[in-house]
């Protein structure tokens, strides 16, 4: 006898269609013109605003940002026959391995060609599609060796939904303002909406802190198991400093800028581990336990983002704000428009 899942638990319960020109290729600029829907919770109310209302409206409380910053992770290169190669840099396994994309067919111990004479050799095909790769000139390279190179030589890893390529803006704009810890290859978006000039209207009224969580090539991964509960979330690495550890342990009242900062905050919760690997699934069955509000964007259906949204406010009321979000012509992804969950 088939055992019936709960509805909140099935993967289809997660979709929506969207259509594609509301998928934000391009930041509004001024940052803080971007749009705002806030969701009040007790009352069930809605408002739409923009970014630069957050000030006006945000109840007495700590603002927690993620610093980590984007690495330019994707590189140009081509094999030794001349044919074209991409690499996507993941994650360093240690000091000389790493995890790579590749978009070219290779084999085991093939030498890939790029700028400033680097070469990468393949140790290893993955069974689920990635490479693990070395890198070397006269020696190998260790990984600040490589983080130096990619910062010169590389690119922006736009995600895959934003169709072109990365141009000379997004090296600015797909980082935050207050990006320092390099260990990325995705921004938290919900960052990006903030200037120098809102932060400093924040700080009037808030204690702003920072935490960093290394987000991973994993968080494009589709759910694809029908029952989520047996999604198995990637691990990323995180950091969380005394101060925030204390405002943590307090009854502060505490806004996450971001899923990665929520899922941070909320490992800690879990675990009270300040530093670690993180994977922490946050869907309606495992709802936040600390944090009071959460701002974000609009994110991709069927994904672990829209299903920590979920956890928030409950799957229905998810889909319906996004419904009304596209019905509104809200941008979203990336580089679109916010959210604030009060």
């Amino acid at each position: 006898m088939k055992i019936m899942l709960n509805e909140d638990l099935l993967l289809k319960n997660y979709d929506y269609k969207l259509d594609e020109s509301l998928i934000a290729k391009y930041p509004v600029l001024p940052k803080e013109e971007a749009r705002l829907l806030v969701y009040y919770r007790k009352t069930d109310e809605l408002k739409h605003l923009k970014f630069k209302d957050l000030n006006q409206i945000l109840p007495q409380c700590s603002i927690i940002f993620n610093d980590s910053k984007v690495i330019k992770a994707r590189i140009y290169g081509h094999k030794i026959s001349g044919a074209k190669v991409e690499l996507f840099f993941h994650k360093a396994l240690n000091n000389f391995e790493f995890i790579v994309q590749l978009r070219a067919r290779v084999k085991k111990d093939d030498v890939l060609l790029f700028a400033e004479g680097l070469k990468a050799r393949v140790i290893e095909l993955l069974p689920d599609g990635l490479r693990k790769v070395e890198f070397f000139k006269e020696k190998k390279l260790e990984h600040k060796e490589l983080l130096e190179f990619l910062e010169k030589n590389g690119h922006i890893p736009l995600p895959p939904y934003i169709k072109r390529a990365d141009e000379k803006a997004d090296e600015k704009e797909y980082q935050s303002i207050f990006a320092k810890n390099l260990g990325s290859v995705a921004a938290p978006t919900a960052s990006l909406h903030f200037s120098k000039e809102l932060l400093k209207e924040l700080e009037k009224k808030h204690k702003l802190y920072y935490l960093s969580l290394h987000i991973g090539a994993g968080t494009f991964k589709n759910v694809e198991c029908e029952n989520i509960n047996e999604h198995k979330m990637h691990e990323e690495a995180f950091f969380i400093d005394e101060n925030l550890e204390k405002i943590l342990l307090s009854e502060e009242k505490i806004l996450a800028v971001g899923t990665t900062v929520a899922r941070t905050i909320e490992n800690f919760q879990r675990t009270g581990q300040k530093t670690g690997l993180c994977s922490l699934f946050l869907h309606p069955k495992n709802p936040p336990q600390r944090i009071d509000y959460l701002l974000t964007n609009f994110h991709l259906p069927k994904s672990s983002l829209i299903m920590l949204v979920s956890a928030f406010i409950g799957r229905k009321k998810t889909l319906e704000l996004y419904e009304l979000a596209m019905k509104e012509r809200y941008r979203f992804y990336s580089y679109g428009d916010a959210m604030l969950i009060l």
